[in-house]
């Protein structure tokens, strides 16, 4: 009877785990770049059961049988296996910025950061003091050749991730350029964005701010070949791919499998206060 409690207490344990990781998908729907997470379950070995009073091999007109048969299994409870990223690309946002740049398929932007290379989705960047393309948190965007450093206005980034700049107005880098004189008669290709991808890309880890790292398991980033990078629009974002209306349904099944682990937990210590407070005395 004691087995019922430990069972349903890892079951209210592991819809815990899975309600932090909805909680943190419904906290993120809105930022830009960002992968659900699902927390993967699995159960404890189960136990077979045989009748003992019956243990041991018996002769019989077929041969040896075991006169002990399995009469069902009972299982132990559940645990946490992983917390698994769906990398399902979100819907691409037109922001008519500049700066903001998506990718429509699969891959990940180079970040320059204090911690070493890292990776992202969230294509959300700005302008830096020193005239670098940067993520908000300041880490610098990383071309194939190094940090990216324009000016506002006079830059472009096609498809194909090439970062071309207006060479009539490079000479004069402290020079703000207008729209209005900016009549791209003269394209200068500056970089290429160092767009990589992984061996094993579910392995991924979360690092926090939009950013992903390598690990063992998913092997080192390497820079996509031209032919299957993914298409890069200039003025767009990647939107989260949380769907909030299935996370809150997600929720409340959570809430109910709580609830129903709870129940089990209350039932079995009714049962085993009657055990002790009214067999005991009988017996």
């Amino acid at each position: 009877m004691i087995r019922g409690l430990y069972t349903g207490a890892s079951g209210m344990s592991a819809q815990q785990i899975r309600l932090d990781a909805i909680s943190n998908n419904l906290a993120n729907v809105d930022t830009d770049g960002y992968k659900r997470d699902v927390a993967v379950h699995k159960a404890f070995a189960e136990l077979l059961l045989r009748r003992t009073n019956d243990d041991g091999v018996t002769l019989n007109p077929f041969g040896s049988g075991d006169s002990a048969p399995v009469i069902g299994k009972i299982g132990t409870g559940v645990e946490n296996n992983e917390i698994f990223t769906e990398q399902e690309q979100g819907s691409l946002k037109q922001t008519e910025n500049d700066f903001d740049l998506a990718m429509d398929g699969k891959g990940f932007m180079a970040i320059q950061t204090p911690y070493g290379e890292r990776y992202t989705r969230n294509g959300s960047f700005i302008l830096g003091k020193e005239g670098f393309l940067e993520t908000k948190e300041g880490y610098p965007v990383l071309g194939e050749k190094g940090p990216i450093q324009v000016k506002a206005n006079n830059f472009k980034v096609d498809k194909d991730g090439n970062v071309f700049v207006n060479k009539n107005f490079q000479d004069d880098p402290f020079r703000l350029v207008s729209l209005e004189e900016n009549t791209w008669d003269g394209l200068q290709k500056l970089d290429t964005l160092k767009i990589v991808e992984f061996p094993k890309e579910r392995f991924i880890a979360k690092q926090g701010s939009s950013l992903w790292r390598s690990t063992e398991e998913s092997g080192d980033a390497s820079v996509m070949a031209a032919g299957s990078r993914p298409k890069v629009q200039q003025g767009f974002v990647e939107a989260s791919n949380v769907n909030p209306v299935l996370e809150m349904v997600r929720m409340i099944e959570v809430n109910r499998a709580y609830e129903a682990n709870q129940k089990t937990i209350q039932s079995e210590d009714s049962m085993l206060g009657k055990l002790i407070n009214e067999v005991a005395k009988v017996g």
